[in-house]
């Protein structure tokens, strides 16, 4: 424990600096450091301003799971997130330091099954880790009770402010007991913030860290539209179409970080992972191996991340959006290092345009939007390389005892069908294209911050414009969800929500299917279709002409791999931007 005896200092048990351990935690970061004590000591309420990606979760969170106790048959702790996605990360985290302390810690957020929610509900929970809007819901339905709480965190306060949340965060503080500690972390502190504070906090102290400068200047930053069941396919081929690919990948959760890492490694890339699950033996070995590059692909998450500190890297790959700017700046950071350029890629899907849009604007980014490469492209790098290859090895002269062999097959046979025989013998799956999925074109988003979607119910259904918003708002449990632009044909329809309810109605949805189509997925836009001929379109269950008309630019389809909806800047005028990295140069076109 000699590496924890910082921990150790702060107040917390040894089954704690255990789980602390086991993450590969050396130092408590500054808010860990202030507030961990602070909260041990049971005599206030918290107020955390700090940055994102600071450590707020273990600073709350190991002294909660420190305080309360085991199998007490009630919620004991509830911690508020703006997002689902927020709300995950949260509890898996706590779920890792709670170490052999046994604690029930569940998500709930919208867009997850509700039946689900209420059977681990029903079984007992000590930690919620929720969004506003799927706590309130559960209180009405008197499945959550929060009477007993002995503490409430909102965490990304100010982020509650900015997505509207200020009401709810207050229905939901009057179903709480008095008897409760309050802490609450915000990067910055705006006044209905500070208004909370007064009226709901009693005692409290305040605790601010020094907020960090964001600089990303050496490294070119491209971002990818991509359809989350894409991104793998994407991966692959941004690794593949680089002559040296050595970098990290980051997932938002521990179970993506996992299940990613063995989907490349079982396509025959040297990849591995890094996530909290790891014993710190175990992570240093990765690490190791990493370091001397007998692995060339690290995919990890933000925490488990922490502390690396590789000068060659490449590229830094966002294969999961990040939370905020400042975990941005930290994961694109690692690359662009000692006067080498680096690569910082971002993958992006239609529901977090809002999100990408923010982080560029916080973080000063000139984040470019690129294009995916096409499977032939990467076919002509894997080409090239060879051909180098094969060029530096003819210009050593170093051929061992194979140039007896190469003299008398040219006895036999012509040079050059040599040559072919032996390229198609030892490449032939490399410069396979079979072994590439196609890409789908980009959904179309609105940038308003709404979504289309198809659904595969129309007038045959007895579904009308009012129906079908019924039926959306029983799904996701919303009640006062807007919906516009309802078109209905007869055996589907298409509708327009907001990015956050789109996504949730394709969660719920994701596993059902009408016919061998998606229930519900992504409209696209759809380049010389008018929406009037959507009941004639090709590719789903009925079958028509397709329009000639070219003058509605707001035109849907369902999801055609073969339709883009950028496609227009596939035109030989489009630009390309160059990445240099020691003799590496490759180009991906750009808008």
């Amino acid at each position: 424990m000699e590496k924890l005896a910082k921990f150790k200092a702060l107040g917390l048990s040894d089954s704690t600096l255990k789980a602390l351990k086991k993450k590969g935690f050396e130092e408590p970061t500054p808010i860990q450091e202030k507030v961990i004590p602070l909260f041990l000591k049971g005599e206030c309420d918290i107020i955390g301003q700090a940055q994102t990606g600071t450590g707020k979760t273990t600073a709350f969170g190991a002294p909660i799971i420190e305080k309360i106790p085991e199998k007490s048959g009630k919620v004991q702790a509830i911690v508020l997130t703006p997002t689902r996605e927020l709300a995950i990360q949260v509890s898996e985290e706590l779920n890792s330091l709670k170490g052999d302390k046994k604690l029930h810690i569940v998500p709930i957020y919208g867009g997850q099954s509700m039946t689900q929610q209420l059977r681990m509900l029903k079984s007992g929970v000590d930690i919620v880790v929720g969004t506003p809007g799927r706590v309130i819901d559960h209180l009405e339905r008197k499945s959550l009770n929060l009477g007993d709480i002995m503490y409430f965190v909102l965490d990304e306060a100010d982020e509650m402010l900015n997505m509207g949340f200020i009401d709810d965060i207050k229905e939901i503080l009057k179903a709480t007991g008095p008897d409760k500690r309050m802490l609450f972390f915000s990067a910055t502190m705006p006044k209905p913030i500070l208004g909370i504070i007064k009226k709901y906090m009693k005692n409290y102290e305040h605790v601010a860290i020094e907020k960090e400068d964001l600089d990303v200047n050496l490294t070119e930053q491209i971002y990818f539209e991509v359809q989350e069941s894409d991104k793998f396919e994407a991966l692959c081929r941004i690794i593949d179409i680089e002559d040296e690919f050595y970098g990290l990948v980051f997932c938002r959760t521990k179970t993506d970080t996992a299940q990613l890492a063995q989907k490349l490694g079982d396509r025959g890339y040297a990849a591995d992972a890094l996530h909290g699950d790891l014993s710190q033996n175990e992570r240093e070995k990765i690490l190791n191996r990493f370091r001397k590059q007998k692995i060339n692909i690290l995919v990890a998450t933000d925490v488990a991340a922490r502390g690396i500190d590789i000068m060659d890297l490449t590229h830094v790959i966002n294969y999961s959006l990040p939370q905020d700017p400042e975990s941005y700046v930290h994961r694109i950071g690692r690359t662009g290092r000692a006067g080498k350029q680096g690569t910082a890629i971002t993958f992006v899907t239609s529901t977090e345009y809002r999100r990408l849009t923010y982080i560029k604007k916080t973080a000063k980014s000139e984040m470019k939007r690129g294009r995916i490469p096409e499977i032939k492209d990467v076919i002509k790098a894997k080409r090239a390389r060879v051909k180098a290859e094969l060029e530096e090895t003819i210009k050593t002269e170093d051929y061992g005892d194979c140039l007896e062999m190469s003299e008398k097959l040219l006895e036999e046979y012509a040079a050059e069908k040599i040559l072919a025989a032996l390229l198609k013998y030892s490449f032939k799956e490399m410069f396979d294209e079979s072994m590439y999925a196609e890409i789908s074109g980009s959904s179309y988003v609105d940038r308003k911050g709404k979504t289309r979607l198809f659904i595969a119910m129309g007038k045959a259904d007895g579904m009308t414009p009012e129906k079908l918003c019924e039926f959306i708002q029983e799904e996701i449990g919303e009640s006062d969800l807007k919906i516009r632009d309802a078109e209905i044909f007869p055996h589907f329809s298409f509708v327009t929500v907001p990015f956050a309810q789109a996504s949730a109605l394709l969660e719920i949805f994701k596993d059902k299917k009408r016919g061998r189509k998606p229930f519900i997925e992504l409209a696209q836009k759809s380049k010389g279709r008018s929406s009037k001929s959507a009941g004639e379109y090709r590719g789903g269950t009925h079958n028509g002409s397709r329009s000639d008309s070219r003058s509605d630019s707001r035109s849907y389809s369902r999801k055609d791999s073969r339709n883009d909806s950028h496609s227009d800047s596939r035109s030989t005028n489009s630009t390309g931007y160059t990445r240099d990295t020691r003799t590496t140069k490759k180009k991906y076109s750009s808008y």
